[in-house]
C-alpha cells in the first residue's frame, strides 16, 4: 500500500465543500486551528498587520496532508502546517513547491529542506500536560511508567499516532526514552499496549479544551500548550518531562504546489518567520525557528533547564522513512 493510499484513509471525506469564509479568504492553509499553538494570535496579526485574511481550519497533520494529496490535480489550500515528518512526506508526494521566505538563511539546517520546500516555524517539547484538578487527589505523575499504574485508570489521554503528528511524536519520546531507537519501536509499541489496561482516551484532533474542562486529566502534550493553561486558564495545571526523557519536534511550514493564491501565502510566510511573527510564537511559549532568545518574562515561565536537558535529539527525517511501519503496526496491535 503507498503512503499516498494510506494517508487518503485518514479522513472520511477527503474533499470537503468550502465554506463561505474560506471561499471569501485571501489565502487557505491547512491544519492552522485556533486552539493550537496560538494560531487565533498568528492569524489575527496577519489580518492587522497584511490585511490578509487566512481562516482557521481545524484538522491534524495526517488530516491536512491526505486532503492535500486529494487535492493535488485540483488545489485549494495555498499553506500547510504539519509535524515535521509530513512535512517530509509532503515533499516526497510532490505536492509542495520550494519557497525561501525572508530570513530562511537563519533557520538553522536540519530543521528546513534545503530547497525550501518546507521549513520550520515553531518547535515544542513533548511531555505531559496534567490537569491537576481532576487528577482529585491523586498525585501528578513524573514519569512514563506512572501512567501505566492503575490509579490513572481512564485519565490518561494521547493523540492517534497513527494520524496526529503530535501522536507519533509522543510514541517516539516513549519509545526512546524506554530504551528503543527509530530502528527498535518495540519499546514504545509495548507500553502503548500496556497502556491500554487503564482505557486511555485516544482522540485525533487537538485537545487543549478536553484537558481544560477535566475531561482528560493527563495529556501527551507539548509544553506551549501545558503553559498556556497554566498562565491563562482557570485551574491548576502542570507541564511535566518525564523522568525517563523525551524530545522536542519542530512544526514546519509548506507552500502547496500550485497554491490559487501563492503571492498572498508567500506575504504570510514571510511574515510569520519574521522578528515580529517569531514572537507572536514565544509569547505563546514556543521556541522559534531562527536563534531567537525566549523574552526573559516568558522564560521565567518554562521549567528549568536542567529538566529540558531531558529532551533529547531525534533524526526526523529517518523518523518518518519508519512512521507508516510503526503507524500500521500501532493500528493491528494496539487498537
Amino acid at each position: 500500500m503507498s503512503i499516498r493510499t494510506t494517508l487518503l484513509g485518514l479522513t472520511a471525506g477527503a474533499l470537503i465543500a468550502l465554506s463561505p469564509a474560506a471561499r471569501a479568504a485571501d489565502a487557505l492553509c491547512y491544519n492552522c486551528p485556533p486552539q493550537w499553538a496560538d494560531w487565533a494570535s498568528a492569524l489575527k496579526a496577519v489580518e492587522a498587520d497584511l490585511g490578509l485574511k487566512m481562516p482557521h481550519d481545524n484538522k491534524n497533520s495526517g488530516q491536512a496532508l491526505s486532503q492535500v494529496l486529494a487535492e493535488r490535480n485540483n488545489p485549494v489550500a495555498d499553506i500547510a502546517y504539519y509535524g515535521i515528518t509530513f512535512g517530509i512526506k509532503a515533499k516526497a508526494e510532490r505536492v509542495t513547491q520550494a519557497y525561501k521566505p525572508k530570513l530562511f538563511d537563519e533557520i538553522p539546517a536540519d530543521l528546513k529542506d534545503p530547497e525550501g520546500h518546507w521549513w520550520t516555524v515553531h518547535q515544542g517539547t513533548l511531555g505531559l500536560f496534567v490537569n491537576k484538578d481532576a487528577l482529585k487527589g491523586k498525585p501528578v505523575p513524573a514519569c512514563w511508567r506512572d501512567l501505566l499504574k492503575s490509579e490513572y485508570r481512564g485519565l490518561v489521554g494521547y493523540l492517534d499516532p497513527s494520524s496526529a503528528a503530535v501522536g507519533y511524536v509522543g510514541a517516539v519520546a516513549v519509545n526512546q526514552a524506554l530504551g528503543g531507537s527509530l530502528d527498535d519501536m518495540k519499546p514504545g509499541l509495548d507500553y502503548l499496549k500496556a497502556l491500554t489496561k487503564n482505557d486511555p482516551i485516544v482522540p485525533k484532533q487537538t485537545s487543549y479544551a478536553r484537558v481544560v474542562s477535566g475531561e482528560i486529566p493527563i495529556l501527551f502534550d507539548y509544553d506551549f500548550n501545558a503553559y498556556r493553561a497554566k498562565y491563562t486558564e482557570k485551574g491548576n495545571f502542570e507541564f511535566v518531562i518525564p523522568c525517563e526523557g523525551t524530545v522536542s519536534f519542530p512544526y514546519v511550514l509548506t507552500l502547496n504546489k500550485g497554491a490559487p493564491k501563492a503571492e498572498n501565502a508567500k506575504r504570510i510566510m514571510d511574515y510569520l518567520l519574521s522578528d515580529k511573527g517569531q514572537a507572536i510564537w514565544t509569547n505563546a511559549y514556543l521556541r522559534p525557528a531562527r536563534p531567537i532568545e525566549l523574552p526573559a518574562e516568558v522564560k521565567a515561565r518554562f521549567l528549568p533547564d536542567a529538566d529540558y536537558a531531558r529532551a533529547k535529539a531525534v533524526d526526523w527525517g529517518k523518523a518518518e522513512s519508519v512512521q507508516k511501519a510503526f503507524s500500521d503496526k500501532y493500528l493491528d496491535e494496539v487498537r
